[in-house]
């Protein structure tokens, strides 16, 4: 083997022992630091518009991307000699319409749903090991995946009470004797600072929470 080519090999090995080394470090500070996950979404407080009455609906305004006033008028139900007005029950945008004129509704029946786009915020889900380092008030770097290049700031607003498994619908259950322990995750709310216009409910983000 000629000494150029001998030489050449030491660098590569050494490189990649560096490489290694650096990523060894890397992945012990983001460890040491941070409580990581990408179990995350956007999302705000939710309000729901229903008929309060059975009727007809008309002049109905909860076309989706309508911006409304808390106790707006969106609508009206016509019952005969009863007309029930339907009003927004929250000031924001609406996300999600299910209504049009003329449509035969009935007594909680949704129409529409409302979001406020100017409090958005991020739902994390924490795995049950790691939730012990996180606390109220500790500061959050959010990265949302429409917008890679945008790093938010933003902190830790709620830590949940129980685990996101008591409240589905199908909780596990242990009836053939082979239960497999699963690790459980803690939603945690985090307000965001400021955030681009075009963030939108639903969105993917990850997030890294500073202990």
């Amino acid at each position: 083997m000629s000494r150029a080519r001998f030489f050449w090999i030491n660098v590569v090995i050494f490189l990649v022992i560096v490489g290694l080394a650096i990523g060894a470090y890397y992945y012990y500070f983001i460890q040491a630091n941070y409580v990581s996950t990408d179990d995350a979404k956007i999302t705000g407080q939710v309000a729901t518009v229903t008929a309060q009455s059975q009727g007809k609906l008309a002049g109905w305004k909860g076309q989706e991307g309508q911006q409304v006033n808390q106790g707006d008028t969106m609508g009206q139900v016509n019952g005969g000699a009863q007309n029930v007005t339907v009003t927004a029950p929250l000031s924001g945008t609406v996300i999600q319409s299910k209504a049009m004129n003329g449509q035969i509704v009935v007594p909680g029946q949704q129409l529409a749903q409302i979001v406020d786009m100017k409090k958005l915020y991020v739902e994390a889900n924490i795995e049950e090991t790691n939730i012990r380092d996180v606390k109220v008030g500790a500061d959050v770097d959010v990265t949302i995946d429409a917008e890679p290049g945008t790093k938010i700031k933003g902190k830790i607003e709620e830590v949940g009470m129980a685990t996101n498994s008591m409240f589905s619908l199908m909780p596990q259950q242990n009836a053939s004797g082979d239960y497999t322990k699963v690790v459980q995750r803690v939603p945690v709310k985090i307000s965001m600072d400021s955030y681009p216009a075009d963030i939108v409910p639903g969105m993917n983000a990850t997030v890294q929470i500073h202990k």
